[in-house]
């Protein structure tokens, strides 16, 4: 065995972020290493690479234990690791990049004929023809990429660590990537492949593991797993029917109410194929997926946080404008972000002044809301979303993560936007503000307000949804509503896999 971890835990205050975990990497193997948002995979590697030190646990390399202090020790040792955003120079040429800090010397100086020369054999093996001596930043990320996996296994060469190393790169840079791997996997390296594309471990991964909540749920021979159970693993949930109390919630009418918006061609290259999308007045649309699916995406070209390359979007008196927030705002649409803490709140600003921001965009800076009326929409939002502060004047940043949420809530509906959308908006926060939470969603849309919520926990969409939109590897790939809008339905439409008659709707 290349590489063994045995009983690794690690804790920070508060979380257990690994829990008794094993690993296996063979030589000549790409291991991919799966799991949803807070699954213990980059503490897993963060603890290998020597960014963590471990709490318990043992590792060895070609048998031999060991236990890197920092990421140079670990290059030392073996262990290279190339990362989705690529932790090299731009603004240095390649062969500077691919050298840097073993510079070959003459009389002291860089020499850089030398230089060279090492860099285009470093590269020979990688079917690259491009000038070392052009910046780093003059060629694609895909060429990049493979610059940086050159490095990484010139420094180290026995363990290579891949962090997301395709979600930036189009289809043909996939398959220029995956080239690249596979030689190195017939070398000899044991490759460890982090991706949240499903399609790609299928492809490239000869055995893959998956962790949740922190701890090691399976290893498996990728040619012996199908989909459906893949998605089991890594979701922790057997596949049910709703319930007849879930199936009620539905409302079979939804698209028979009058159209609000509709989306058309909506999209960007690399982030989220185009897609349409109707909303209607009073629906709640979910949009489910797994972690890197597209879903955030999506609500963020619908709020212009992203440029689309194309489309058009219209109401019933024509056009809409959403390129960016501002105009977004301005056409009556409202977003509270996934991060509350980086993209959500002003952690220094008060809770009347995290209020009413939405609410003054929307009229414009020349059109200042008078203190007055500031003090009575912090208080009327306060007692009626139960937010639970001392007065409006405390800095939100002193408040609980549910109270933050609310803020946020609160923000919107002082503005009283048509079409609110809302990403994981019960993330991090105890049983009783997701409770409040969910019932201002059905209190919203019975207003005749729109809103689209982004969740990843599928119980969650079951209560609320009117219809849930499906997304897979950035494409929108089905759309389920009324009693059709259940855990089982959610599943087998995220495993879905056209070519495999096994993920079929309906099979057993």
């Amino acid at each position: 065995m290349l590489l063994s971890i045995r009983n690794l835990s690690k804790s920070f205050p508060g979380t257990l972020a690994l829990d008794d975990v094993d690993f296996e990497l063979r030589a000549g193997e790409v291991h991919a290493l799966l799991g949803e948002n807070g699954a213990g995979k980059s503490t897993l590697i963060k603890c290998l690479t020597g960014a963590y030190r471990r709490d318990s646990g043992e590792i060895r390399l070609e048998g031999n234990p060991i236990s890197p202090a920092s990421t140079s020790e670990a290059q030392e040792l073996g262990i290279g690791t190339v990362y989705q955003e690529v932790n090299l120079l731009p603004n240095l040429t390649v062969a500077q990049n691919l050298t840097f800090g073993r510079e070959p010397r003459r009389f002291g100086l860089v020499d850089g004929r030398a230089q060279r020369k090492m860099a285009q054999e470093m590269l020979s093996g990688y079917n690259l023809d491009i000038d070392v001596g052009r910046d780093l930043g003059a060629y694609s990320v895909a060429i990049q990429q493979i610059v940086a996996i050159a490095r990484a296994v010139a420094l180290s060469g026995k363990v290579l660590i891949l962090d997301e190393p395709t979600a930036s790169l189009d289809a043909a840079e996939v398959r220029m990537l995956f080239d690249v791997v596979r030689d190195l996997r017939d070398q000899g390296l044991g490759i460890v492949f982090v991706s949240h594309f499903l399609d790609q471990v299928f492809e490239i991964c000869d055995r893959l593991t998956v962790l949740r909540n922190g701890r090691k749920i399976t290893t498996e021979v990728v040619a012996d797993l199908d989909r459906l159970t893949l998605i089991e693993h890594m979701l922790g949930r057997e596949l049910e029917e709703a319930t007849e109390h879930e199936a009620a919630q539905k409302d079979p009418h939804s698209r028979s109410r009058p159209e609000l918006l509709r989306f058309e061609g909506i999209g960007r290259d690399g982030v989220v194929e185009p897609f349409d999308m109707t909303v209607h007045k009073g629906e709640v649309i979910g949009l489910a997926g797994l972690l890197g699916s597209g879903r955030t995406e999506s609500a963020e070209l619908m709020f212009g946080v992203r440029a689309s390359q194309g489309g058009r979007t219209r109401d019933a008196d024509g056009p809409v404008a959403h390129g960016n927030p501002r105009e977004a705002i301005q056409s009556g649409f409202g977003f509270a972000p996934e991060d509350r803490k980086t993209d959500g709140i002003v952690a220094d600003l008060s809770v009347r002044e995290n209020i009413i921001l939405a609410l003054q965009a929307h009229r414009g800076w020349t059109r200042p809301i008078p203190r007055s009326e500031q003090n009575r929409l912090a208080d009327e939002y306060i007692a009626k979303l139960d937010i639970r502060t001392s007065d409006a004047e405390k800095a939100i940043g002193d408040l609980s993560g549910g109270n933050q949420q609310k803020v946020v809530l609160a923000r919107w509906l002082a503005m009283n936007p048509r079409f609110l959308i809302l990403d994981e908006p019960t993330r991090g926060i105890d049983v009783g503000a997701h409770a409040e939470i969910l019932r201002l969603i059905h209190e919203m849309t019975g207003q005749g307000m729109a809103v689209l919520v982004i969740s990843s926990e599928f119980d969650e969409l079951i209560a609320v949804a009117d219809r849930v939109i499906v997304l897979r590897d950035r494409r929108h790939t089905g759309e389920l509503s009324g009693s059709d809008v259940t855990s089982d339905a959610i599943v087998r439409e995220i495993a879905r896999d056209d070519a495999d008659p096994r993920t079929q709707r309906g099979a057993a």
